[in-house]
């Protein structure tokens, strides 16, 4: 059997897939599936990682990718960056969504779920706890910390900003676009941290940001499903979080739970302080809305009152 699979040649994957599936082993058809379910997983973790996730040996992972035509693993790795890289369509990533998630609104829910449950999954892992582990302390040690996202990423900047100020840890939000980001970064100093939301391809912002870091020896953890291959040597860490199945429709409920689990770790490595701000936050609060500090004492008396059957 020949296929071409050149290194770096752009390939439709699935499609080299489908065409040589039926003279696969079952063994290998199993694992040649997941490499086209899961290629965040393939393209960043080692042939046992991949086994791990995919409950197979390590040999069935080479063996495999040898069987597609790739001389090694790497090999088969390279032309999935490609593939990754090529940015598909946002009408495509849809449509494929849709295929899998049915017709109806209890279908859709159910396939958004499961798509949610496998990322959970990944966050479990303990390759992935110990990066995590790595990366706290970065943030908290740092001076100042700074979010970067742009565009739907740009949200998530701002949420995570928001809560790691809100328990005492000074926090800016790099989501400006083009000549705008400039001014954003003129507030890093050599002794911030840098969190970097951010996915392939390479786009120009996100470079900046890399080698103004590498400039000012500001430590960068990067939460990416793709780019971490590309930028492993400019960054300290990388935390792998999948949106969801590849080439499908984004989702960024997995970046979301890891933010709010920073916010948790780095609270507890400091709880006075992180209650202390909480206090403050809500003093302020009832400075600029003298009502907001009586609601929760009128909820507890309405919660209290004795039922009056009639």
């Amino acid at each position: 059997m020949e296929t071409d699979t050149e290194v770096g040649e752009q390939i439709e994957f699935e499609a080299l897939i489908q065409a040589v599936l039926a003279d696969l082993s079952p063994a290998e058809q199993r694992m040649a599936r997941f490499f086209a379910d899961r290629k965040e997983v393939v393209l960043l973790g080692s042939a046992a990682q991949i086994a791990e996730q995919a409950g197979a040996s390590d040999a069935t992972v080479v063996r495999t990718a040898q069987a597609l035509g790739f001389q090694s693993l790497s090999a088969l790795r390279e032309v999935l960056l490609a593939e990754l890289t090529g940015s598909p369509s946002p009408g495509r990533r849809l449509k494929r969504t849709l295929d899998e998630a049915g017709d109806t609104a209890e279908h859709a829910l159910r396939h958004v779920i499961s798509v949610h449950e496998e990322t959970l999954n990944v966050l479990k892992r303990e390759d992935f706890a110990a990066a995590f582990a790595r990366a706290v302390p970065i943030l908290a040690g740092a001076a100042n910390r700074h979010v970067f996202g742009i565009g739907p990423s740009g949200a998530l900047a701002r949420y995570a900003s928001l809560q790691f100020n809100r328990v005492g840890l000074r926090t800016n939000a790099l989501s400006a676009t083009g000549i705008a980001l400039a001014d954003q970064l003129l507030c890093l100093k050599r002794s911030d941290a840098i969190l970097m939301i951010a996915y392939a391809p390479l786009y120009r912002e996100a470079a900046v940001v890399i080698e103004l870091a590498r400039t000012l020896e500001v430590p960068v953890i990067l939460i990416s499903d793709s780019l971490g291959p590309q930028v492993a040597d400019a960054v300290s860490e990388v935390l792998p979080v999948p949106r969801g199945r590849t080439d499908h429709l984004a989702m960024h409920g997995g970046t979301m739970v890891l933010i709010e689990a920073l916010t948790t770790a780095l609270a507890a490595g400091r709880r006075a302080e992180a209650l202390e701000s909480l206090e403050r936050l809500g003093m302020l609060r009832g400075k600029i809305d003298k009502a907001w500090l009586k609601r929760g004492a009128k909820r507890k008396r309405r919660r209290s009152a004795p039922v009056r059957c009639t």
